[in-house]
């Protein structure tokens, strides 16, 4: 076979192999076409990039008329990359459309909002690391309305919007200014292309609930029945009256009243952010008076008659208060100015001595009290009081601003069962009365406890100094009165109700 026809023969053979294997896409010159990458994986050429998020936007009706926006964009795990190809094999922008638009959720213009999590403890006291999350908005004022309609649930509107404009006024007497606001969460706003199977907020209003109680669902309810009142419905129902008002911003106050048949929300916060609120505090504070007793022996031991009346003093306290969430973690007391001193009660009775009522010594005196206990510190201002918050019983009363060290003393006679110390308590003393009751005194500070398990103690004397170990974020005392023995079958009592 001669040259010219063994040139035939290959190039036939050359077309039979086209045809067989299907190789007739083929070009016989190079073209500019785009490639379509879905998660990595190619799908294809297309002619143009523009033509095909053209057409995406046009199919994208739905999604535009959902979240009022002009453009649907294309998924963000999809590339769309410029080559030159000999390939000829072109898709239609449908073709490649039906392949993504039931994998990868398509995506339009907004913001997304990172927020960090605040590290926590466990129930062992180890630190549980804060759990980050992206929120997403169309408008970035969205979010920061929300933030501000949060920041309103736990502080006054009144008080908010004076320190946002400047407009607060100054303290002549005494009265409150907030001298600082802001989010204790590191939070960056990034605008972006954001994908619609994320759940997209698109009004204050449902940002805001989720940002308190940590989702948009529907709060549980409860009908107010006959006899109820604010306080009891929320402690019934696991949640503190500041939850209650908040779930329920119609009501003003925990006075308000409620009308049987009326419905209330019962909605447990679970705040996803921190806002922290510093305030500069100037109050007057009574200064209970001291009590003298002086022996007649001429009476009887059942005699005893006020000689004096007492009277009470008043004090003008200065304090440094940081609230989150409008719960009170840190009081500082700055200054204290003496307005008028206590008058000292004078108490005649019959000769026979009486069991000591206490006594004072260290550093702070004693409170003296009328009720079954005595005051247990030196100053009377309660931070934070028995009830339950965010879904957790508080079992007692905080009392602060006595400072660091000052004396604790013991609310009533009894016996000294433990001295110990818990990662959540920290430093702690717990007694058992001879009423049947038991107290307990946490947060002592380190080396401050002066007695031992066994020792009897009177009403009034001092048995430690106020601290801040374990888990407390400002200095003081966390005082309890329990039925039976604390966390091991006892009932913590408020102790308010004993004063």
């Amino acid at each position: 076979m001669n040259k010219k026809n063994r040139g035939k023969v290959l190039i036939l053979i050359l077309i039979m192999f086209i045809f067989i294997t299907g190789f007739t896409n083929i070009s016989s010159k190079p073209q500019t076409v785009y490639r379509v990458y879905l998660q990595g994986k190619s799908l294809g050429i297309i002619k143009s990039k523009q033509s095909f998020e053209d057409y995406i936007d046009k199919e994208q009706e739905t999604i535009k008329k959902k979240y009022k926006v002009d453009k649907v964009y294309v998924p963000a795990d999809l590339d769309i990359i410029k080559e030159i190809t000999f390939e000829n094999q072109i898709k239609s922008n449908q073709e490649i459309y039906n392949v993504i638009k039931d994998i990868s959720p398509f995506t339009i213009n907004g913001y997304v909002i990172k927020i960090k999590g605040l590290d926590t403890k466990d129930n062992e006291g180890k630190t549980i690391k804060g759990k980050s999350q992206k929120i997403y908005v169309i408008e970035k004022e969205t979010f920061t309305e929300a933030v501000e309609k949060m920041a309103k649930s736990f502080i006054s509107s009144e008080a908010y919007d004076n320190y946002a404009n400047n407009t607060q006024k100054e303290i002549i007497d005494t009265g409150t200014i907030i001298d600082n606001i802001y989010l204790k969460n590191k939070i960056t706003i990034k605008k972006d292309k954001i994908p619609v199977n994320e759940t997209i907020y698109q009004n204050t209003e449902d940002l805001s609930k989720y940002l308190l109680f940590g989702t948009t669902d529907s709060q549980a309810t409860y009908t107010i029945k006959d006899g109820d009142t604010i306080s009891d419905v929320a402690f019934n129902n696991r949640i503190s009256v500041e939850e209650f008002l908040i779930a329920n911003p119609d009501l003003q106050d925990e006075k308000s009243l409620l009308s049987p048949g009326q419905k209330v929300t019962l909605g447990i916060l679970k705040p996803q952010i921190s806002v922290v609120e510093e305030d500069h505090v100037v109050k007057d504070e009574e200064q209970n008076f001291t009590t003298k007793t002086e022996e007649d022996p001429e009476q009887y031991t059942n005699y005893s008659v006020v000689k004096q009346e007492g009277v009470k003093g008043l004090n003008r306290v200065t304090q440094k208060v940081q609230k989150v969430n409008g719960e009170t973690v840190s009081l500082v007391g700055i200054s204290q100015e003496v307005l008028k001193e206590p008058v000292e009660e004078i108490i005649v009775k019959g000769t026979k001595p009486q069991p000591s009522r206490g006594w004072s010594g260290g550093y702070g005196d004693l409170i003296i009290t009328k009720g079954m206990f005595g005051w247990p510190a030196t100053c009377s201002t309660v931070s934070s009081g028995f009830g339950w918050r965010w879904g957790t019983l508080h079992d007692g009363t905080d009392i602060a601003g006595c400072g660091y060290g000052s004396n604790i003393f013991a609310a009533e006679s009894g016996e000294v069962v433990t001295v110990s110390y818990k990662y959540d308590n920290g430093q702690y003393i717990t007694i058992r009365h001879d009423n049947g009751y038991y107290t307990m005194y946490a947060h002592l500070c380190s080396g401050c406890t002066y007695v031992k398990v066994g020792d009897r103690v009177q009403r009034g004397q001092p048995i430690g100094g106020m601290g801040q170990t374990g888990f407390a974020t400002g200095v003081h005392l966390h005082f309890a009165i329990w039925t039976g023995p604390p966390y091991a079958g006892g009932t913590a009592l408020n102790a308010m109700n004993f004063y």
